[in-house]
């Protein structure tokens, strides 16, 4: 966490993780039991190796960029059409299943797995206060793995109770997608059982965390009805919408009041490794995004010219609505606007769109040693306004709808945005529905969901260029997964 040291290297030094070069390999030298009789002695020991089934996520930093290049809001860029390959197959949609981006997002989750089945393998060796609540941090940093990959790939191989063994590494298959998501309620309706309403460690799981999550994967499902009851919990929680819609977004807004759930991120250890980018503690996302070769006396830094918003994103906002400036830097303008920082930088030689993601644009200072490497910048993966728009589709799409309350909750997000009430939707039925879909584009544009949300809502094909209906709804699973464990491939990668 970035309040307190992840203990990365934990894992490695007490050879307590798999390999995770591929999540099926195994070191049949590697029993673990010495190792865990001899660890498992106290509940300090816990603690740590909790903190490090939070590692993972960090290494998650493509997986936000991945949901906006791949749909309407942002191009790969990048210095040509060879510039981080991976991320370019998936804006062009000429998908590969041997795609790096993709690989490292389904390894990376099934370390945070086999992190958290260590731990449950080992639960009842020892009794100590606070083990529940520790569990329900635990349970829902697998849930979240696990979210993350069936979203992306569908159904994937599902196993909770150990880590793989040598007998499992040929044997394990893919579950079904209902399989998975079922596994991902009842972890997080465990961890809603065990967590406490707050933690004073910044970044910790919360109860309202593991609400916010669970109402996401009902909507996912199209339990719209269960999605509204449990999102009510975290809308009638602590959090607020911050006055200042930049705020959120700034250092000093990281973990604020409407912040549910950040992945935390810290340039308090740097890594200067090249072999191994986007492994360390530090937000990569950040450096993609700048602005090549930036000089003078901004507050920018210079990065990669990636993830570029498109023209299309930027003419969805209507005037007078705060959040694009926010969302969307126009170097050009910026320029022109503020002369005595003598700007010069390199304009994005491929898919150049004069547009850059302002809300994870790289700053000054917040940085250390390689500085690529290094941003600080956490990732804000479940918002309070988030929150609101999530309840007020599923108000909408319940059983009983309730467009009353869904006008409210969508129309607090806009009040935000305008600073004003004529801007109020009033609309019912399909038509608001359609206005909630617009308005999570505004507000969460450049955050990572705007992919899995034309998805879900089954918007893709009208919206994205190359979005083939039955095959780009998913990923494809990496190829080395099919090699060695005889995986099934999502269709039409084959």
């Amino acid at each position: 966490m970035k309040k307190y040291t992840y203990i990365i290297g934990l894992f490695l030094a007490t050879s307590l993780s798999l390999s995770c070069e591929k999540f099926v390999e195994y070191n049949p030298k590697e029993d673990y039991q010495v190792t865990a009789d001899s660890y498992f002695k106290t509940a300090d020991d816990y603690q740590k190796l909790t903190i490090g089934v939070y590692s993972p996520m960090q290494w998650l930093w493509a997986n936000p960029v991945i949901g906006d290049v791949a749909s309407d809001n942002s191009v790969s860029g990048g210095e040509n059409a060879t510039d981080q390959l991976g991320m370019q197959e998936i804006d062009d949609y000429q998908l590969k299943a041997n795609n790096s981006y993709l690989t490292e997002s389904w390894k990376a989750c099934y370390e945070g797995i086999n992190r958290a089945n260590y731990l449950e393998e080992n639960k009842s060796k020892l009794d100590f206060t606070g083990k529940a609540a520790l569990y329900g941090e635990v349970y829902f940093l697998r849930a979240y793995y696990y979210f993350e990959l069936v979203k992306m790939f569908g159904g994937v191989p599902l196993f909770v109770d150990k880590r793989l063994s040598v007998g499992d590494s040929q044997k394990i298959q893919r579950a079904t997608k209902e399989k998975v998501y079922e596994q991902i309620e009842k972890d997080l309706l465990a961890a809603i059982a065990a967590l406490p309403l707050s933690n004073p460690q910044k970044g910790r799981v919360t109860k309202f965390a593991a609400q916010a999550l669970l109402g996401k994967v009902y909507l996912y499902q199209d339990k719209f009805t269960l999605a509204a009851a449990m999102l009510e919990n975290v809308v009638n929680g602590p959090f607020s919408l911050v006055t200042n819609f930049n705020d959120i977004f700034l250092a000093t807004g990281e973990n604020g009041p409407e912040s549910v759930f950040e992945v935390q991120y810290s340039n308090n250890n740097p890594f200067y490794d090249w072999s191994n980018p986007g492994r360390g503690q530090g937000n990569l996302a950040v450096q993609i995004c700048g602005i090549r070769n930036l000089t003078g006396s901004s507050p920018y830094a210079s990065g990669w010219s990636s993830n570029l918003p498109t023209a299309n994103l930027a003419a969805a906002y209507a005037a007078g609505d705060t959040r694009k400036a926010v969302t969307i830097l126009d170097i050009e303008a910026y320029k022109t606007a503020n002369p005595s920082f003598n700007i010069t930088y390199k304009v994005a030689p491929y898919k150049n769109t004069g547009l850059y993601n302002q809300k994870y644009q790289p700053r000054n200072g917040q940085t250390s040693g390689q500085v690529e490497l290094n941003y600080l910048n956490n990732y804000r993966a479940i918002r309070f306004a988030d929150v609101l728009l999530m309840a007020a589709e599923a108000n909408n799409r319940a059983t009983t709808p309730n467009d009353a309350k869904a006008q409210d909750y969508l129309n607090r997000v806009r009040r935000r945005a305008f600073g004003d009430n004529n801007h109020d939707i009033t609309a019912t039925g399909t038509t608001l529905r359609q206005a909630i879909w617009d308005e999570r584009r505004l507000e969460l544009a450049m955050e990572g969901h705007r992919f899995f949300d034309l998805v879900r809502t089954g918007q893709a094909a009208a919206k994205i260029t190359g979005f083939v209906v039955g095959k780009n709804e998913l990923f494809p699973i990496p190829q080395a997964e099919v090699d060695i464990s005889g995986l099934a491939q999502n269709p039409g990668y084959n």
